[in-house]
C-alpha cells in the first residue's frame, strides 16, 4: 500500500512540475513583459453596427422583406457578379423570393452558363436554365487572382454565415470605405499600400476589394427605391442572409411551435401528477 501511494505522490508531483514549467514562464511574460506591438491600423478600426433600424429578419419575430429581397438580388447581379460567384444558389430558388415562373425562367435566361456543345463536345456557353447555378465570373481561381490583384474573391453563397455578425458585417463593410484622418495617419505612421483600400470596417483596415458600392444611383431599382449606398448595402446584405439560410424564417417559427409544445407537455406532466401521485403520502421511516 505505501509503495502503490508512494508512486502516486511520486506522479502527482512530476504533473504538478511540468505544469508549472509550462504555464509560469507564460504567466510572468504576460503580467510583466513587454505589452505586444500594436499596428497603427489599430487606430483607425471601427466596429461597426448595420443599418439603422437592423433587419427585418433580426429577432425572434423576424420575417423577410422580399421586396428588399428582390432588390438585393438586383445589386448582386449588377454590381457583385463581375467578381463574386455564389455557386450553391440556383436560379429556381429565386422563386421563393416571390417571382414568378416565369419570371424566373426569363431571369435564369439573362445569364450566361458554362455549356457543352453537342455536336462537337467543345465547351462553350448557353442561356441559364432554372435548374442551372449562379456561374462563376472567372474560369479558375488563377484567373481570378489575375484579375484581382491576386486577391481571390470569395464565393458569396454562405458568406454571412462565414462572419461573425455576418448580415451586419457585410452591410458595414460595404459602407466603410472612405479616407484617413491624414492628421491621424500622420501621427501613428499609417498609410494604404498600393493596391488596397481604406475600410474602417475591415478588420486591419486595408482590403484589396475596391468599393463595389461607389456612388449613389449605381443600381435603378425596379421599385422606385431610391438607391443610396446604405440602401444597396443593406439590401444586398439582407439578399446574401437569404442565400446562407434560407430557412432562416421557417426555423424561427418552429422553434416557437416548440416551446409551446413544451409548455403544454409540462402543464400536462404537472396535473398528472396531482391526479395520480399527489394522493399517495410517503411511508414514515
Amino acid at each position: 500500500m505505501s509503495i502503490r501511494l508512494g508512486g502516486i505522490l511520486v506522479g502527482l508531483a512530476i504533473t504538478a512540475v511540468l505544469v508549472l514549467w509550462s504555464l509560469l514562464p507564460g504567466a510572468y511574460n504576460y503580467a510583466f513583459g513587454p505589452a505586444p506591438e500594436k499596428q497603427p491600423s489599430y487606430a483607425f478600426y471601427e466596429h461597426g453596427h448595420g443599418p439603422e433600424g437592423g433587419f427585418a429578419f433580426d429577432g425572434p419575430f423576424g420575417k423577410w422583406d422580399y421586396a428588399q429581397l428582390q432588390r438585393g438580388y438586383q445589386v448582386y447581379k449588377e454590381v457583385c457578379s463581375a467578381c463574386h460567384s455564389m455557386k450553391f444558389v440556383a436560379f429556381r430558388n429565386l422563386k421563393e423570393l416571390g417571382y414568378t415562373e416565369a419570371e424566373v425562367d426569363a431571369e435564369a435566361a439573362s445569364w450566361t452558363v458554362p455549356g457543352i456543345d453537342p455536336a462537337t463536345g467543345e465547351t462553350t456557353t448557353r442561356p441559364g436554365e432554372p435548374t442551372d447555378y449562379f456561374p462563376s465570373p472567372y474560369p479558375n481561381a488563377i484567373a481570378a487572382a489575375a484579375a484581382n490583384n491576386n486577391a481571390i474573391p470569395p464565393d458569396l453563397s454562405l458568406m454571412t454565415k462565414a462572419r461573425h455578425d455576418g448580415s451586419n458585417y457585410v452591410y458595414d463593410l460595404l459602407t466603410g470605405y472612405g479616407e484617413p484622418d491624414p492628421e491621424k495617419a500622420a501621427k501613428v505612421g499609417f498609410e494604404t499600400p498600393p493596391g488596397l483600400y481604406f475600410n474602417k470596417h475591415f478588420p486591419n483596415v486595408n482590403i484589396a476589394m475596391p468599393p463595389p458600392l461607389a456612388v449613389d444611383g449605381q443600381v435603378t431599382y425596379a421599385d422606385g427605391t431610391n438607391a443610396t449606398i446604405p440602401q444597396m448595402a443593406a439590401d444586398v446584405a439582407a439578399f446574401m442572409t437569404w442565400t446562407a439560410e434560407p430557412s432562416l424564417i421557417q426555423r424561427k417559427q418552429t422553434g416557437w411551435f416548440v416551446i409551446g409544445f413544451l409548455l403544454f407537455a409540462t402543464v400536462l406532466a404537472f396535473l398528472s401528477y396531482k391526479q395520480i401521485w399527489a394522493g399517495i403520502k410517503p411511508k414514515k421511516g
